[in-house]
């Protein structure tokens, strides 16, 4: 009975994201109305008729929107720990470092993680203490709802635009699950891509199908733009390039909102095409010895900040956008779709 229940609670999960999170998105490309209604029958966001220019593609190569959101079961029944970026955190940070949570807003209560409820003064001594803060929804993605909070010359700012304190506590009092982490400070070769943002790798390991030990399956550096200021998400309009497995040297970058490709920064100006990320074989071990620590899951997707100590871990998802993989071709044919059809993802 409770297995019938959970596939029943799975369907209607499913069911409810393929309306709102594929039919009644909003698109950043211009599509015809028919064309997206093709696109949606068909699993993709009208947005991804454009991406994978299917007028001139096999929609057959690629992987759709609603496989990627089936694809979140992979880990049953232990995918809801790194569903939560709190919970994640806490069971892992005995083995590879994480952005240190201080405190979390919980049920309309401030808690810090060793005293209990405290008050908000304490967020603000913290502040001032530290210089700046990230605070963030824990169970949500795609950069939603993440704010960098700061204190300089005296005044506090969120996202570079000065605050009041009157301001900014009226602000935080209204949010709840919200986690108040660490400001990690990134590697220079990140600061050089674009200083004003938090430039993230998206790292994907995966248990191979055949020797069922985990593998280094993709990895692509996240770039912010002035448009996304704090975050870097491709979501926002952020940059995307592809990191070669090997060498660790960046494509060129691309958008999942604008067509195009940009060997340098459209911003700073700066190089992307050709950068070498830092002790990237040093990198791919730590993660992958983290991943032997961790035998009940098949599929991790890492956010990893590098640092000039090495990678700090931001959170770890259960699934990842394949939007930011397919911008260099489709997956379905490939590993990837390998991959999922032996988890039953598709077929």
């Amino acid at each position: 009975m409770m297995n019938f229940c959970r596939k029943a609670l799975k369907k209607i999960k499913l069911f409810v994201l393929y309306w709102t999170r594929i039919v009644f998105v909003r698109n950043n490309f211009k599509v015809p109305f028919l064309t997206k209604v093709r696109a949606n029958i068909n699993g993709y966001l009208g947005d991804q008729y454009i991406l994978y220019d299917f007028k001139h593609t096999d929609k057959n190569e690629y992987l759709s929107e609603f496989d990627w959101y089936r694809s979140r079961y992979i880990n049953e029944p232990f995918d809801f720990a790194f569903n939560n970026k709190v919970v994640c955190a806490e069971m892992l940070k005995h083995h590879i470092r994480f952005s240190q949570n201080y405190f979390i807003i919980n049920k309309g209560v401030l808690h810090d993680f060793e005293n209990g409820p405290i008050s908000y003064d304490r967020v603000f001594d913290k502040i001032r203490e530290e210089g700046k803060l990230v605070i963030k929804p824990f169970a949500m993605g795609k950069g939603n709802g993440v704010h960098l909070l700061s204190f300089e010359d005296g005044k506090y700012f969120m996202d570079m635009q000065e605050k009041t304190r009157e301001e900014l506590e009226a602000y935080l009092k209204k949010l709840n699950m919200y986690v108040f982490c660490e400001f990690i400070h990134q590697h220079p070769y990140s600061d050089k891509l674009y200083d004003k943002t938090t430039n993230t790798i998206r790292f994907i390991t995966l248990r191979d199908i055949d020797t069922h030990e985990m593998k280094v399956f993709r990895a692509v550096q996240r770039i912010g733009r002035k448009e996304t200021i704090p975050v870097d998400n491709g979501s926002k309009g952020g940059l995307v390039a592809n990191i070669d497995l090997e060498t660790g040297m960046l494509s060129e970058a691309r958008c999942l909102k604008e067509l195009g490709s940009w060997e340098v920064h459209p911003d700073s100006g700066n190089p992307i095409k050709g950068v070498v990320i830092p002790d990237w074989d040093g990198i791919k071990k730590e993660i992958l010895d983290v991943c032997k620590k961790i035998p009940y899951m098949d599929f991790m997707a890492w956010d990893l900040l590098i640092t000039e100590e090495g990678p700090c871990v931001i959170e770890i998802n259960t699934s990842s956008g394949i939007n930011i993989i397919q911008l260099w071709g489709g997956q379905k044919q490939g590993e990837l779709g390998d991959f999922f059809r032996h988890y039953n993802v598709i077929k």
